[in-house]
């Protein structure tokens, strides 16, 4: 990952509002006359929708006031701005809900990363529409839901995930392969706090077999893209991309092996960015700080 490790005692402080003169100093300003020390700093205008972001990184000091206080008394100041903001503590880990079928690659990945502490994460449970990766679930000691999908069942199912989201307080949900598309009022509920990695340097080959398209069209470069999900098939903002050079030599099968570390890597790293509070929604893209 590129991202820095916390020190245990650190907050992150993540704002957005119209973009105006002032906003950053009143948000630094307030923090010191607290005795919060600011580890690091990142901020974005976007002119063509006037929007400000702000992500910072601080810690209290001996005589700062309690978080608690800090984030009460802060409202005076977002007031002014119409800010929406938040202040998170990185060492509550955020829970997530992973969604697949049959395909393990992406899963595995996640699961590993989890174990070795990359991932801030307490997954809630894996809901997958088979029972294939059922024993891969259930070994680690999470919970397996299947939840199969038909034409006629999918209303329901989508109301039982949505269920299990609210009973379980799941903040991200992750599609790691998950081969059905979402309806759009599922979409709609889900927004800004559901990924899905596809098998593409969108826009790029959609549909079946892409890599087998790809080989067709005598690719030069295949990559894959991990964005949120919207109830534009595929076309939700992008939060990570990743790209591999290939050549005439690649035949389907190695494509599929490439593709499978591209989708991993991406959906890694769009992960951590999110439980890192490092992405912000800027209408249909986004904007990713990857700095301290």
């Amino acid at each position: 990952m590129t991202t820095m490790p916390q020190e245990a005692n650190n907050y992150i402080f993540t704002g957005t509002c119209r973009a105006g003169t002032g906003v950053v100093a009143a948000v630094t300003s307030y923090l010191a006359e607290r005795d919060c020390y600011i580890c690091a700093l990142e901020q974005f205008d976007d002119d063509s929708t006037d929007k400000f972001f702000m992500r910072a990184v601080f810690r209290p000091q001996d005589g700062s006031p309690s978080i608690d206080s800090i984030r009460e008394s802060f409202a005076e100041v977002s007031a002014k701005f119409a800010m929406d903001w938040h202040i998170h503590d990185p060492k509550v880990p955020v829970k997530t809900l992973i969604m697949v079928s049959k395909y393990d690659h992406c899963l595995d990945d996640i699961l590993y990363r989890r174990r070795k502490g990359e991932f801030n994460m307490e997954i809630t449970a894996v809901v997958s529409n088979h029972v294939d990766l059922r024993a891969m679930v259930e070994r680690e000691g999470i919970a397996f839901i299947h939840l199969p999908v038909t034409k006629d069942t999918k209303p329901q199912q989508e109301q039982r995930l949505l269920e299990i989201v609210n009973e379980t307080g799941t903040e991200l949900v992750i599609l790691a392969r998950y081969m059905q598309i979402l309806s759009n009022e599922l979409s709609a509920q889900l927004s800004g706090r559901c990924i899905n990695i596809h098998h593409s340097f969108l826009p790029g080959f959609k549909g079946a077999k892409p890599y087998h398209q790809a080989y067709e069209r005598g690719v030069k470069v295949i990559g894959a893209t991990a964005h949120y999900v919207t109830s534009d098939l595929d076309e939700g903002p992008i939060i990570e991309q990743i790209l591999t050079r290939v050549n005439h030599n690649y035949k389907p099968e190695h494509l599929v092996r490439v593709g499978r570390d591209n989708e991993s890597t991406a959906l890694s790293k769009a992960i951590t960015y999110h439980i890192e509070r490092r992405v912000f929604l800027d209408g249909n893209k986004t904007v990713v700080f990857l700095g301290g």
